[in-house]
C-alpha cells in the first residue's frame, strides 16, 4: 500500500454515456488513504458505474481518474473490487483461480500467496472446487478473497456483505477496520447504510448520476437517511 501523504484517488468530471442515457454524469471525486466512503443511491443512481470506472473496467465518456504518485499505467494494480459478478473461470479450481489472479497483478510465489488467502477466507478445505459448486455466501468470500490478494490500495466494495453469513460480514468489517488503519482506502456501495456507517469516515449520496450529498459520518445515519429521504428512494 501507499504511504499515507496527499490524495490516493482523484476523479475529476466523470460522465458515462450509454447511448443517449447518462449514468454517471460530472462526477468529481477524492479519496485519501485510511478513507472508507459508504455509496448509496437508488437503483439506477451510476452506483456500479462509477466504480467500474474508478477501477478501470469502463473507460468514461469524459473525465480522468489518477493515482498520484503511482507508476504511469499501474492503474489496475491500485485496485481490488468486489462486484455482482465472481468473475471466476468455472473450469479452474479456486486455488487456481486465485493463483491465475495473483500471478497477474505480481504477487510472489502467487499459488502460496493464494493458499493463504483461501485459508484467511476460511476456504481451505474447497480450494479444489471448482467456484460454481459455492453456495452465494462462499463465493462472495472467494471473491473478497481475491479482490485482497495483491494488497491494494484502494478497495471498491459493491453491495459485498450480499450472501455473507453474519461471520463472514463481522470478518469483512474487521478487514476494512484493519485496511484502513494501514492506509488502505475503501469505497462500499450498498442499500443498507445503517450496516456500514460504523466502519466509514464518508457518505456520498448519488442520484441520476450526480453526487447530491457528501458528508462525514460523525451524525446518525437515520438522520442522514432522513435528510436525503426522497433522493434514496428515487
Amino acid at each position: 500500500m501507499r504511504p499515507s501523504e496527499g490524495p490516493l484517488l482523484v476523479a475529476e468530471h466523470l460522465s458515462r454515456n450509454f447511448g443517449a442515457r447518462h449514468a454517471i454524469q460530472d462526477i468529481s471525486l477524492t479519496l485519501h488513504p485510511g478513507e472508507t466512503v459508504v455509496l448509496a443511491g437508488p437503483n439506477g443512481a451510476g452506483k456500479t458505474t462509477l466504480l467500474r470506472c474508478l477501477a478501470g473496467l469502463s473507460r468514461p465518456t469524459s473525465g480522468t481518474v489518477r493515482f498520484p504518485g503511482a507508476p504511469t499505467g499501474d492503474h489496475r494494480r491500485q485496485v481490488g473490487m468486489v462486484s455482482h459478478q465472481t468473475l471466476f473461470y468455472d473450469d479452474l479450481s479456486l486455488l487456481d483461480n486465485l493463483t491465475f489472479a495473483a500471478a497477474l497483478h505480481g504477487v510472489p510465489r502467487p499459488a502460496g500467496a493464494a493458499a493463504r488467502a483461501l485459508a484467511d477466507a476460511g476456504l481451505a478445505e474447497r480450494s479444489d472446487e471448482s467456484p460454481r459448486s459455492l453456495s452465494r455466501g462462499l463465493a462472495q468470500r472467494a471473491t473478497i478473497a481475491r479482490a485482497l490478494l495483491h494488497e491494494p490500495s484502494l478497495l471498491l466494495l459493491d453491495e459485498p456483505f450480499t450472501g455473507l453469513d453474519h461471520e463472514a460480514q463481522g470478518r469483512l468489517g474487521a478487514t476494512v477496520l484493519a485496511g484502513a488503519g494501514q492506509g488502505r482506502a475503501t469505497l462500499l456501495v450498498t442499500h443498507q447504510v445503517r450496516d456500514a456507517w460504523s466502519l466509514a469516515s464518508r457518505a456520498i449520496l448519488l442520484r441520476d448520476g450526480r453526487v447530491i450529498a457528501d458528508e462525514p459520518t460523525s451524525g446518525d445515519p437515520d438522520a442522514f437517511l432522513a435528510r436525503h429521504a426522497d433522493a434514496q428512494h428515487g
